[in-house]
């Protein structure tokens, strides 16, 4: 059974998924019960998973049998015949993630949705549960077309989810995502079909022997500009998938006028997986030797981070409404884990940073979305004036939203302050000063922001006269709902993350350690800066 669980990580949402669809319309009460059953065996099985990698190694799952070096009628299977599933150091940590975030999240809001829109909510379920099997399996897969695909179940329920709302502007955040992630997934098949011309295997592991084996004969393949065209395909269609600023236009919106169920589980997954997967074709496909060797674009993409961090800690100050600041910080924190991860430091600290900013940053933004999908609902809370008092009015839920804050700023001893820190170190390692300097004027940016909601919430501060509240008609007045603490059922995910977001601060060394395990992470001859 054990040997099973890789498989079933994917398989048990689907499945539910399919259950939903099958009973969820003839009594929305089995919906519930059937997301969380499924989402809880992914939890165990990605636990097991990742407990197994940690004792012994990488774990390879071949789908169909089909296992490389199997004889079958005298012949042996090749690698990269089959589709296969592969749990390492680099994805083992950020598949439990996963699994902990949309469990926690279907604590929290598949109810709500089933509160406001009955006859809609065997579809949310379905579309979310469809949607974790698209995380899962985009984070497990070792097969690039097979990525491509759940690549697009991701997106295709995300763009359902986004649509759900009642708001118009929803329906036309979801309609811009539908056309910024279709051009990315075509940039990413692009590339994929130019490494299978070259290569004749999908599998990311074959790719990269075939690649550096050629190499080693003086073969051709290795300095090919299919290759290169290849690699800045894919690298193209993730930064549109990740927002990596400027391709950064339909998340915004797309987070921000969409139901507050959906942004607890995209904002803190979506842009962290995409970003994975970069670096999971730079480490596992192209080798970390030719990405700052053969193609010397180290420099230019962190001068491209600096400037997406710069931005979307700017834009984020000059916004009013709650989930639009919250949106542009993330367009910033993307800059962080891309610039940590194209910084060629000798010891691969910025890379290290960048994996682990990546499970830092899914908690941390996951425990400031659950805080402002409370206060929406208990508080009609849209601007940022709105949290007048809040902390009197509403203290549990602002003690969670403080530990969430105080991790995006980086006080210990939150994993936020460990993140930037190794990434702080990358940068220096490498002499990438300007991308030290835009960590530092970021955090202390964050400082400001957060600093200014506790001021409201605490001591209180009525609108300037003139800048009265606007609100859609789609929208809960502020003044029209007493504020409330929620029930456990909503309390519990948000205290639950803020104690995670310190865990894995205080964890730090060991994950880490566990991290920098992972095969060609760091190179043995050193790479220094131009």
């Amino acid at each position: 059974m054990i040997d099973q669980f890789p498989v079933i990580i994917v398989l048990s949402p689907m499945f539910g998924a399919l259950l939903v669809g099958l009973f969820g319309a003839r009594n929305h009460s089995v919906c519930f019960p059937v997301a969380i059953g499924a989402l809880t065996i992914s939890l165990i099985g990605a636990v097991v998973t990742a407990k197994r990698v940690f004792t012994t190694g990488p774990v390879d799952y071949f789908l169909g049998g089909w296992d490389a070096g199997k004889i079958v009628e005298g012949v042996e299977i090749p690698l990269g015949f089959g589709i296969q599933l592969r749990v390492d150091h680099l994805n083992a940590l950020l598949l439990v993630v996963i699994a902990i975030a949309v469990l926690l999240v279907s604590i929290f809001a598949i109810r709500r949705q089933s509160e406001q829109d009955t006859e809609k909510t065997h579809y949310f379920y379905a579309l979310f549960l469809m949607l974790s099997t698209g995380l899962f399996g985009m984070t497990i897969t070792a097969d690039a077309f097979n990525l491509f695909v759940l690549v697009e179940v991701s997106s295709l329920t995300s763009y359902g989810l986004i649509a759900m709302g009642s708001s118009p502007r929803g329906t036309h955040a979801a309609f811009n995502y539908v056309i910024m992630g279709t051009v990315g997934a075509s940039f990413y098949l692009l590339g994929v079909g130019y490494l299978y011309m070259k290569t004749g295997t999908l599998n990311m592991i074959a790719i990269h022997d075939i690649l550096h084996m050629n190499n080693e004969v003086g073969n051709a393949i290795f300095d090919s500009r299919s290759i290169t065209v290849a690699f800045i395909l894919i690298l193209i269609g993730m930064w549109i998938k990740m927002a990596f600023f400027p391709l950064h236009g339909w998340l915004p919106n797309a987070y921000s006028y969409c139901p507050s169920s959906t942004s607890c589980v995209l904002a803190p997954l979506m842009t962290k997986v995409s970003v994975y997967v970069m670096i999971r074709m730079m480490v596992t496909v192209f080798g970390l030797d030719w990405v700052f060797q053969h193609f010397d674009w180290s420099n230019v993409v962190v001068w491209l981070a600096v400037i997406a961090i710069l931005a979307g800690s700017a834009f984020a100050l000059a916004q009013n409404q709650l989930k639009k600041m919250l949106c542009y910080l993330i367009v910033a924190e993307v800059g962080y884990m891309v610039g940590g991860a194209w910084v060629a430091d000798s010891g691969r600290w910025g890379l290290t940073g960048s994996l682990y900013h990546i499970l830092a940053d899914a908690l941390m933004t996951l425990c400031l979305f659950l805080t402002a999908g409370i206060l929406t609902r208990r508080a009609g809370v849209k601007n940022l004036t709105d949290l007048d008092g809040m902390f009197k009015k509403m203290p549990l839920t602002m003690t969670g939203f403080i530990v969430g804050a105080l991790g995006m700023i980086g006080v210990p001893p939150t994993c936020g302050f460990f993140s930037k820190f190794y990434l702080i170190r990358g940068g220096i390692d490498s002499g990438h000063w300007e991308f030290v300097v835009a960590l530092l004027i970021s955090s202390l940016v964050n400082a400001v922001l957060f600093f200014r909601i506790f001021e409201i919430a605490f001591f209180g501060k009525k609108p300037a006269e003139g800048h009265g509240h606007h609100h859609d008609e789609d929208d809960t007045a502020a003044d029209a709902i007493v504020p409330t603490e929620p029930g456990l059922r909503s309390l519990a995910p948000l205290w639950i993350t803020a104690a995670l977001i310190v865990a894995l601060g205080l964890m730090n060394g060991s994950v880490v350690e566990f991290i920098r395990q992972t095969p060609g992470l760091i190179l043995e001859s050193p790479v220094k800066a131009n």
